[in-house]
């Protein structure tokens, strides 16, 4: 039976380095090659050119990850991205779909409370957006980085 390390290197072994990620793999020390393994996927699919994806990348300011617990259908979920659409500068977005099977903890935990936001790993608010509390944790974030 192949253990989850064997995963990850079976999808390594198929998978071809873009000459973007390996300019990020020659540049970069180990710690900030983490990161942005984590952040590159996520950002490219936001930029509209190389120069605009370098200069969010290599930025100081550090951009907090703000969560969405959703499934689909989600009117709420939809309603709720239409709102956060003035922010998405301040933070990467991440969607999680709690049906599915990998995600059986966050459909325990969130079935019937669906939209939930975290912010950076933390529970923000649940069932509707409160800009004020986002803003207000945002701030916070941004006096931490200081």
């Amino acid at each position: 039976m192949l253990d989850h390390s064997s995963f990850s290197s079976i999808w390594l072994i198929k998978k071809q380095p873009t000459n973007l990620q390996l300019w990020i793999d020659n540049t970069l020390s180990l710690r900030n090659k983490q990161t942005m393994h984590l952040v590159l996927p996520r950002t490219l699919h936001r930029t509209k050119s190389s120069a605009h994806l370098l200069r969010r990348l290599f930025s100081q300011k550090y951009l907090p990850t703000l969560t969405l617990f959703t499934k689909d259908p989600c009117p709420l979920c939809d309603e709720a991205k239409e709102v956060l659409e003035p922010y998405k500068h301040r933070y990467i977005f991440l969607q999680v779909d709690i049906t599915l099977p990998e995600n059986k903890v966050w459909w325990d935990r969130y079935k019937y409370e669906i939209p939930v936001f975290h912010l950076n790993g933390q529970f923000l608010m649940m069932h509707r957006v409160s800009t004020s509390l986002l803003e207000k944790r945002l701030a916070e974030v941004d006096e931490e980085q200081q």
